[in-house]
């Protein structure tokens, strides 16, 4: 039967809702229509995840109407799923799929857990990590039949590869989908319908996320010209009322009554802009030297003789499926830093390499954006205490930090922050999730870095704050290596892509993810073939094996494969072959001004110009000799193997 789009199957009217004094939804409607895809965007705090519960029926208003079509079956995700930590995940799946204790569907719930990448399906739900939970929770809740499936950041702790399948399988779902995601791309493919909560008020675009962005713009453009066009009223009303007119007649108690609306009504109201800026430290020459990295644990490599030089404008994405080795590699370079900078520090064994070297440069300081934030105190780096105040957790990193303005307080910086007033003097443990991660990621920019390391930032994230910080990278003066599955940003702020592939092996390509993509195609390969066991395993099968046999075949995929033979690669080549060129050109030019300087030194004007020129130069010919030296050591390498 084909879908009606034009049937209304859920409203909530006239919504109001309020905690304590905050108004999180101020007399405003939602309606939903049957087949609809729905994504719902706001800045963290706004009360999206709210208005899903409310959507669901799990959480009342204060006033207004919920209206629901008879029959109507509802299924959620929420952010943070719950469990019975004694259950097995295989249990788990199958009682909340078919809300009994029924082995019906246990062919379909292996297989649902096989494309999420959870194989151990008698592990019990208490030992699994968060994106292990989440994943599990997704795959329960994908099987259950329902009419409106309600998603609570379904992509959070999903790979590049489980994301896309994902988006094909909610572009084809026949029932209606509601979802808040920050996964911008996700939101593009997906959603027919884009609702913006926003200052207690909902507004509905017919439209994805591209066109919501113009959309929203003239929202605001009309907004501001209305508000232009009100204030120029409200003067001329003002000149009447001080030219003393006297309220005899019908007409001037009008004129009088409309002065007083005019004056009472309020302007529009736009979104809080986090706003960053800072001035990052000076690098050497010696920046992050990664040579013949090796990790293994439990039988499984993970980085396999991994040789890299970062350069001191690298903007470097690493991309790679669930439990590859991504965070691996950043917590290994994070340790080197710790122990460089505090030979005494305690570093634990999965920190460290099992073989190669990790070498920090001495002008190196590294900002590290943890992707969990936890209220434990073992977890160290990643700490946050739910006791603390905001405005003392981040006086704990720097009271005032130096930015291109001037010297800023951690206050001033807070408001940027969107941490305005009382909500500095609050408690970290009363804050969203979204919140925290935002106040984290202040309280690593307060530290001046010249090295970001962001694990997964955007999750949690709202599309706003997102935005700022991809603009922040742009200027940012100093090398930032990221761990996401957020394509967008990803295309956003990368230039280089580190891929992980089996056995512990990463490859480089030059790009964003998209470019990485297309490259992979370029050379015959599906950007789902090397991990496409993992999605499409018969289910006849899987069946057929114990869990022992799963393990068992489980780690044989993750032997250490051959070590890739070293090559550069064409972009390289040509660069080696003209590096030595380059760098006699910019000497020679620093030479010819050092001489120009004598000729010109009663002209300041010129010798400005020069003096400008030459610090250029000296950069330029700083990161000429850092590439050449890398590239010098890789052919020398290269060499070696023949």
């Amino acid at each position: 039967m084909a879908i009606n789009n034009e049937k209304n199957i859920l409203s909530i009217e006239d919504m109001t809702l309020s905690y304590g004094e905050r108004k999180i939804f101020d007399n405003t409607s939602f309606f939903l229509h049957e087949g609809e895809k729905i994504g719902v965007i706001g800045i963290n705090g706004t009360g999206k995840t709210t208005l899903l519960k409310i959507i669901a029926g799990v959480e009342t208003v204060d006033s207004g109407k919920r209206t629901t079509a008879n029959n109507l079956m509802i299924q959620m995700l929420p952010q943070t799923p719950e469990f019975d930590e004694n259950v097995t995940v295989l249990d788990y799946v199958i009682k909340e799929a078919s809300g009994t204790d029924s082995w019906d569907i246990e062919g379909d719930a292996k297989n649902m857990l096989n494309t999420l990448h959870v194989y151990d399906y008698d592990q019990r739900c208490s030992v699994l990590s968060g994106g292990q939970r989440k994943r599990v929770a997704l795959a329960a809740v994908l099987l259950k039949p329902c009419d409106v499936l309600i998603l609570d950041e379904p992509t959070n702790h999903l790979d590049h590869f489980m994301s896309e399948w994902l988006e094909g399988y909610l572009k084809n779902y026949r029932g209606s989908v509601i979802m808040v995601t920050h996964d911008r791309y996700f939101l593009d493919a997906v959603s027919s319908r884009i609702i913006e909560v926003d200052k207690g008020k909902i507004y509905s675009y017919d439209t994805n996320y591209s066109g919501f962005l113009k959309l929203k713009t003239e929202r605001e453009e009309y907004a501001l010209a209305a508000e232009r066009k009100r204030q120029s009223i409200l003067r001329n009303e003002l000149k009447w009322v001080l030219r003393g007119a006297q309220a005899r007649s019908t007409k001037q108690k009008a004129r009088w009554q409309r002065f007083e609306e005019l004056k009472n009504q309020s302007g529009p109201e736009f979104d809080g802009k986090v706003e960053l800026s800072s001035v990052a430290g000076r690098i050497g020459n010696t920046t992050i030297e990664l040579d013949g990295v090796t990790k293994s644990w439990e039988e499984r490599v993970y980085v396999n003789d991994f040789t890299y030089n970062f350069l001191r404008t690298d903007r470097v994405g690493i991309v790679g499926t669930n439990g590859c080795g991504k965070t691996t590699l950043i917590r290994m370079i994070v340790a080197a830093y710790e122990k460089a900078t505090n030979p005494k520090a305690v570093i634990p064994d999965y920190d460290i390499p099992d073989a190669g070297s990790i070498t920090i440069g001495q002008t190196i300081k590294i900002g590290y954006y943890s992707q969990e934030i936890k209220s434990d105190k073992s977890a160290g780096i990643a700490y946050m205490n739910p006791s603390m105040r905001v405005i003392d957790y981040i006086r704990e990193t720097a009271e005032y930090i130096e930015t291109e303005e001037g010297k800023l307080s951690a206050s001033n910086m807070l408001e940027r922050f969107l941490f305005a007033g009382e909500d500095q003097y609050g408690l970290i443990g009363k804050l969203s999730g979204g919140e925290k991660r935002r106040l984290n990621l202040l309280r690593v920019l307060m530290e001046g870095p010249n090295v970001l390391i962001l694990d997964e930032p955007t999750n949690d994230l709202d599309i706003t704050t997102l935005a700022i910080l991809e603009d922040y990278l742009d200027h940012f003066n100093g090398i930032v290596i990221t761990v996401s599955h957020d394509r967008y940003f990803l295309d956003r702020i990368a230039t280089r892509i580190f891929a992980f592939e089996e056995g512990g092996v990463i490859k480089r390509y030059e790009g964003g993810y998209t470019d990485y993509i297309n490259r992979l195609l370029e050379e015959g390969r599906e950007p789902l073939g090397f991990i496409a066991s993992a999605y499409n395993t018969a289910k006849s099968k899987e069946d057929e094996l114990s869990v022992q046999e799963r393990k068992a075949k489980a780690r044989e995929n993750y032997k250490a494969s051959k070590p890739t033979k070293l090559k550069m690669t064409y972009k390289e080549q040509q660069e080696y072959d003209s590096i030595e060129d380059d760098i006699e050109s910019i000497e020679s030019r620093i030479a010819e001004i050092e001489e120009e300087y004598v000729k010109n030194a009663h002209d300041f004007v010129k010798l400005g110009e020069l003096a400008k020129e030459k610090e250029s130069l000296e950069t330029s010919l700083d990161e000429k000799m850092a590439r050449w030296d890398y590239l010098e050591k890789l052919a020398e390498k290269i060499a070696a193997q023949s």
